[in-house]
């Protein structure tokens, strides 16, 4: 499943947002526990091989070699020098991957990856937001952590819960939904970007008017007129891995992937990759042939195994706040385990960076093991238990089976 930014819930009470956003970019870089942190926005999640190998060549002359795809399909580089982020500019710049330094922390766009099965290519529509967001001087107020999201009427990506999403329909029309609203507003298809964008500013003028204080819409419901469409609940469904109808589907497992994993990605694609908020990876066009090569890079290329929806923090050592090196344990935990369920979240501390959406299993490090919880269950269910790393396994399974 794909991760909400924070766990703040609709009408609760607004976090303090005084203090400033301090979200990464790539060239805010951020000091990490294994130097420094280096975040590139790939708006819709779209890489040409250029820009993939830019990316690659760049993790291996600066950074540590690898490249990590994060829960909003965009990638991270580790491992940086303090004093990088000029030279790492300079290359992003050159491929096409910094087109505004005003702008860059606020191309947060997440798009359906695709190929085929939907009611439009949202490309086009990731595209012309983009380009009219770096263009837009106002936008520049957003937080970095502000999210668009487009879906091509599956409902992948819709579930989200993104400040800002576009739903397509049929007969061109789409839906814009506001935060985590229940109903969405049709708006015609020609001028769904544009009706995107003024919610984004409407949000900013009316924080500003009223003197709130938000990084997204969910923390503020009441800010903003919810439309008149009633919406249904998302399947929030990733691609299925393997090859689909268009291409090939893989995913990562735990923590970034090394720059060979990378240039067996860029062999098997076909002019584009295209990069998901499960940590995947679409190859359009790409051959069935592709994934022995993949599978035996590392890649997960078959589903259904207990790796399917799971998730975890960076964990020990590379963040500093953490109680655990927790890809670690989660890794041991999933092989024992051997089934799936419930999407399950290891995290190093109460933060829980990354963490799903909807009804999730918390695993969450202590210091002397694990506590076990599922979050998002009925009043009377999910009641935490604290587990020893060696029992973690078996009490992460029995949480994953949980179905009421």
């Amino acid at each position: 499943m794909p991760p909400t930014p924070d766990a703040t819930p609709p009408g609760a009470a607004v976090p303090d947002r005084g203090r400033a956003d301090a979200c990464p970019g790539a060239l805010r870089l951020h000091a990490a526990a294994d130097g420094a942190l280096a975040r590139v926005r790939l708006p819709g999640g779209l890489l040409t091989v250029d820009q993939a190998l830019a990316l690659t060549q760049a993790a291996e002359a600066l950074g540590d070699g690898h490249l990590e795809i994060t829960s909003r399909g965009n990638v991270q580089l580790r491992g940086l020098a303090s004093d990088c982020g000029a030279e790492l500019g300079g290359r992003l710049r050159a491929v096409g991957l910094l087109p505004s330094d005003t702008h860059e922390r606020v191309r947060n766009i997440v798009a359906s990856p695709g190929p085929g099965g939907g009611l439009a290519d949202v490309r086009a529509w990731a595209r012309e937001l983009d380009a009219k967001l770096c263009a837009s001087p106002w936008a520049a107020a957003l937080s970095g952590k502000f999210l668009f999201v487009l879906d091509d009427g599956r409902g992948d990506v819709a579930a989200l819960n993104a400040d800002v999403t576009l739903i397509a329909g049929p007969d061109d029309t789409a839906l814009l939904r506001l935060g985590r609203s229940a109903t969405a507003r049709p708006v015609p298809v020609e001028r769904a970007v544009d009706a995107a964008l003024a919610a984004a500013r409407d949000f900013l003028d009316a924080l500003r008017a009223t003197g709130r204080e938000a990084w997204h819409l969910r923390e503020v419901p009441d800010l903003l007129p919810p439309g008149p469409v009633e919406l249904p609940v998302f399947a929030g469904t990733p691609p299925r891995l393997g090859a689909v109808p268009g291409g090939l589907s893989v995913a990562q497992r735990f923590g970034p992937a090394s720059r060979a994993q990378w240039r067996v990605l860029i062999d098997a694609a076909e002019g584009e990759l295209r990069l998901t908020p499960w940590r995947g990876v679409v190859l359009p066009g790409a051959s069935a042939g592709r994934l022995a090569d993949l599978a035996a890079a590392g890649f997960r290329t078959t589903p259904g195994a207990a790796w399917e929806r799971a998730t975890a923090c960076t964990g020990l050592p590379g963040c500093g706040s953490s109680r655990a090196d927790v890809r670690a344990d989660a890794a041991r935990a999933l092989e024992a385990a051997g089934t799936g369920g419930l999407p399950v979240h290891w995290s190093g501390c109460e933060r829980r960076c990354g963490h799903p959406a909807g009804r999730w299993v918390d695993v969450l490090a202590t210091g002397q093991g694990y506590r076990v919880a599922v979050q998002g269950a009925p009043p009377g269910r999910g009641t935490a238990v604290d587990v020893t790393n060696e029992e973690t396994a078996e009490a992460v399974a029995e949480a994953r089976r949980t179905t009421k």
